[in-house]
């Protein structure tokens, strides 16, 4: 037996498995739905699933497109040997799946942004002129970045309207440099309570307000579900005002960062609410597995088959 028929035979003996647990009342119980397309562009990312699939990324893409996965993520994309990036970007497209976001430029824990230090800012557009060419070998038009940190000088620190003065110059220029090629950069409010304290970029109305200062197509907003219930909660609403410039989603429950249905975030209500408004982007797997193994990657497909499991109209 080739190992490819292998691997997706122990998928579906598993899936089989889990199945017969939740019974036939649940959305694993009803046949051949369980490895039908999600109705959002969930993206698992690597490692996610290597348990089920093995280590190898291409293994993993096609192991995730046989569950109904639609999209991929790898916020280390930049990192990969080009030969990686083109092989990763055949497998995609041979599967129909979307690519998602990765990291052009996050500097979370140091000061760039925010205060002008030419020698970092020219890194830091360093950064996104390398990502123009990653995104066109990948066919991702969503690059990802994070502005840095507060200035955090309590002897000389610039007052925050200057810092955001600052924030507003730099995003203008890496937008600059992505317009031509129709790439977008989405920018990643995150919580500063459970993960990242200091950070420069937290609220969505602070991201909305930043998006239009900068009034560029290619400067919106990465609404991560999951940062943004620690820091202010009200998802829908907030998701709502800032709408017109919200450009890709992440997600993971809260507490504990892990699949949907381990927290207090109500998933199926959001998903419904965005797949309403007409949103056709990628959904980043932004989350660990709150299991080990090959029943904890099963646990994370069996919990988007719930969330996913929506009325439509």
């Amino acid at each position: 037996m080739k190992r490819r028929q292998f691997l997706v035979g122990s998928a579906s003996a598993l899936t089989g498995a889990a199945t017969m647990s939740f019974g036939s009342g649940s959305a694993l119980g009803q046949g051949a739905k369980a490895n039908a397309r999600f109705k959002l562009n969930y993206a698992p990312h690597p490692g996610m699933f290597k348990q089920l699939a093995g280590e190898d990324v291409v293994d993993q893409i096609n192991f995730a497109a046989d569950q109904g996965f639609t999209a991929w993520e790898d916020n280390g994309m930049r990192q990969r040997s080009v030969a990686d990036q083109e092989r990763i970007a055949k497998a995609l497209a041979s599967r129909g799946m979307k690519m998602g976001v990765f990291v052009a430029h996050a500097s979370i824990g140091k000061l760039t942004f925010a205060r002008k230090d030419q020698a970092v800012w020219d890194a830091v557009l360093a950064d996104v002129r390398d990502s123009v060419d990653v995104a066109k070998r990948v066919n991702t038009k969503t690059v990802v970045v994070v502005p840095g940190d507060e200035d955090p000088d309590k002897r000389a620190r610039l007052a925050p309207g200057y810092q955001e003065a600052n924030v507003l110059e730099l995003l203008r220029r890496c937008a600059a440099i992505l317009e031509p090629h129709g790439i977008v950069m989405v920018l990643e409010p995150l919580n500063w309570y459970a993960d990242h304290g200091g950070v420069f970029l937290r609220y969505s109305d602070q991201a909305y307000a930043i998006c239009k200062a900068v009034n560029s197509p290619s400067c919106k907003i990465l609404f991560d579900i999951y940062h943004q219930q620690i820091t202010e909660g009200n998802l829908i609403p907030n998701i709502d005002r800032a709408w017109d410039e919200i450009g890709y989603f992440q997600c993971g429950d809260n507490p504990g960062r892990k699949e949907p249905g381990t927290g207090e975030i109500n998933y199926t209500n959001v998903f419904r609410h965005i797949f309403r408004k007409g949103y056709q982007g990628v959904v980043g797997l932004e989350h660990g597995n709150s299991k080990p193994g090959a029943e904890g990657e099963q646990a994370v497909i069996d919990a988007y088959r719930r969330v996913d499991d929506f009325k439509t109209t």
